[in-house]
């Protein structure tokens, strides 16, 4: 009895696992043409954020305990994991295909690796130096590097910084791991992830209030249509699939999955996410990639996930599902396994 209510747990958390990569891949996709309609990339994540927000409201008061007993963690979360990756990936993806995009940032977990060696002066194994350098040497294949570097260098940057903000966010966790233990030697409760999301799109929605600064956006471009492939998409539907599917319900199905789930196995399930982008991105945007950026796309995954599943693991401590930190519950430990950012 006890194993078919594993074997359906499992089944089900592939399921939602499968669900939330597809809900994550397909957040470029829909973003990309809104961008090119007229919509700044600032703007669009901004709408992305400020709507999950709203939604997420209720959840937010739900733990509203975490306003007081993790700030920090709270702050952190919204300012890296939400309005940083966010605004850097889709202000790349209006330079650069989305499949680019989306596989220079799995080189995040080889730059994880690298702040642990170098900075921070701790071992790590050497299946974790070989992923790194599949990693590295995949992406040179993804930009082509023998022709010169052929993608826009300032996208290639900021698809750079989106990475760079997941590895904050890894180190972030990382010190505050230590807080494990309150005052006395009280255990301190880990936080709720999916509380840390609703917290941390509220402040990332607040970060990105003052940065993008949408009262001065065009909102009719909102009521109007943008190119999909040759197709006129509206505007409106395009914002529904970012906010609905692409964060809300690739936040919840992701956290979900990973608490039935393994977090090896939800990592390997997670690689899935930049395949699918780049399916949905050729399909839907007709973002056709060469071979040798296949080639080099699979061998950056594969880098990838050798290097976080050989990375040590991470001292127990605050975290937040989908931002690629440290962990406290399975549930964020599979989002660190997978490497994942909010996309």
């Amino acid at each position: 009895m006890h194993a078919s209510s594993g074997f359906q747990g499992r089944s089900a958390g592939l399921g939602l696992a499968l669900v939330s990569a597809c809900a994550f891949g397909g957040s470029g996709v829909a973003a990309k043409p809104l961008i090119e309609a007229g919509l700044d990339p600032l703007h669009v994540v901004w709408l992305r954020v400020a709507g999950a927000a709203v939604i997420m409201l209720p959840v937010a008061w739900r733990h509203r305990n975490l306003v007081r007993e993790r700030p920090a963690l709270l702050a952190g979360f919204g300012l890296f994991a939400v309005a940083g990756v966010q605004a850097f990936y889709f202000a790349s993806i209006s330079r650069i295909p989305v499949g680019v995009a989306l596989l220079v940032e799995y080189l995040a977990p080889a730059l994880v690796l690298g702040w642990v060696r170098f900075v921070q002066r701790r071992p790590v194994t050497r299946a974790a130096a070989v992923g790194v350098v599949l990693a590295v040497g995949g992406l040179a294949c993804v930009v082509e590097v023998w022709a010169g570097l052929r993608f826009d260098l300032i996208g290639l940057l900021l698809a750079l910084g989106a990475a760079c903000c997941q590895v904050g966010y890894f180190v972030l966790s990382d010190h505050g791991g230590q807080d494990g233990r309150g005052g006395g030697g009280k255990h301190v409760e880990p936080p709720h992830p999916v509380g840390v999301i609703a917290y941390g799109l509220i402040v990332g929605a607040a970060v990105l209030t003052v940065v993008a600064r949408p009262w001065g956006m065009d909102w009719s471009l909102l009521g109007g249509s943008a190119g999909m492939n040759g197709h006129e998409v509206p505007a409106w539907l395009l914002l529904g699939w970012i906010v609905l599917l692409a964060t809300v319900l690739a936040y919840v199905t992701g956290v979900v999955s990973v608490r039935l789930l393994s977090p090896q196995v939800a990592g390997v399930v997670a690689c899935l996410e930049a395949v699918i982008a780049t399916g949905l991105a050729w399909v839907l945007l007709g973002e056709h990639l060469s071979a040798p950026q296949l080639i080099g796309g699979f061998t950056v995954l594969t880098g990838a996930f050798i290097a976080q599943s050989a990375a040590p693991k991470p001292p127990s401590g605050p975290v937040a599902a989908g931002a690629g930190a440290g962990a406290v519950t399975e549930a964020v430990e599979g989002e660190l396994s997978s490497g994942r950012a909010p996309h």
